[in-house]
Parts: C-alpha cells; sequence; structure tokens
C-alpha cells in the first residue's frame, strides 16, 4: 500500500488544472481576408490581439449579460405575404401537383395536363391530329370505345 504522502500527491495530479486564456492575433489583409493565428501577422497585415477563453470541461461558463433591446410601444404591423418563386408548369398551375398524381393513377385525363402527363395517364395516343393551334390525340380503348384529348398551342389539355 502507498504512503499518505504518495497517495495524496497522486490524487492532486488527477485533478485538472486551470488553463489560463490563449492570446490569439486577428491579421486582416489589405484585401479582407481575416486569419487567426497564435503566431504573429504578416508585414502587409493588421494585427488585433484577442483573449480566447476556454472553459475547462465540468466548469460553467459565465456569458457576459445581453443588452437589452428597446421594446416598441405598438406591435409591428403585419406584411403581406410575398411569394418570390412559385413552380410554373406551363399550364397555369390549375391543377396541384397531388391532383396531377391521382388523376395520373386513375388513368384520367384533366384540364390542366400537360401533354407528358396525358402521355403518362393514358400511353402513347393511336393517332394524332393537328388543325390550327389544337392538337388532338386519339385513343382506341378496348370494347370499341374510344377517346379524344385536346391539347391547346402550349401542349395543356383544354377546358
Amino acid at each position: 500500500m502507498l504512503p499518505r504522502s504518495h497517495l495524496s500527491l497522486l490524487l492532486a495530479l488527477c485533478l485538472p488544472f486551470p488553463a489560463d486564456a490563449a492570446i490569439v492575433h486577428r491579421c486582416e489583409s489589405d484585401s479582407g481576408h481575416i486569419t487567426f493565428t497564435t503566431l504573429g501577422c504578416a508585414s502587409n497585415e493588421t494585427l488585433q490581439p484577442q483573449r480566447a477563453h476556454n472553459p475547462s470541461l465540468g466548469s460553467r461558463a459565465t456569458s457576459p449579460p445581453r443588452a437589452k433591446t428597446p421594446t416598441s410601444a405598438a406591435p409591428p404591423s403585419p406584411q403581406p405575404l410575398v411569394i418570390v418563386g412559385e413552380h410554373d408548369d406551363g399550364c397555369a398551375n390549375r391543377l396541384s401537383p397531388q391532383e396531377k398524381r391521382r388523376a395520373i393513377i386513375n388513368q384520367q385525363v384533366r384540364p390542366g395536363m400537360s401533354r407528358l402527363e396525358v402521355e403518362s395517364a393514358l400511353g402513347r395516343p393511336d393517332r394524332i391530329s393537328t388543325s390550327n393551334t389544337a392538337t388532338r390525340y386519339h385513343y382506341n380503348l378496348k370494347r370499341g370505345r374510344s377517346s379524344l384529348v385536346v391539347l391547346d398551342e402550349k401542349g395543356c389539355v383544354k377546358g
């Protein structure tokens, strides 16, 4: 067993040593590039020493008290909502993406769908005819039934 003096020395070595804050140099070049280093700055850079305090593990870091922000007497007036960017499908966004998905799954064609969405729902047309600005997709379905889809000049289903 160790003598008491050796035991107390061993316990003292296990305690954490308080670390002092380090001096860090903030170097800013003429172009505005900022570098933090513990070494010196280059001759063409401005030097600002800064104190870096890193609290040790297990200690509570105390932050400086926050500055109080001035409060206004009246609450700010609500600003109108501005939509900066919106997806444009080329067909005036008449159908939501959920409605388009549901129509394609159910093999339905609705006004506002694009040519690609019609082909995704019903497949390639059996015959295509064009007159003026309208394009007609002719589908021959099962049991003698047929279907006609009319697309406008933008390639959208007319409604």
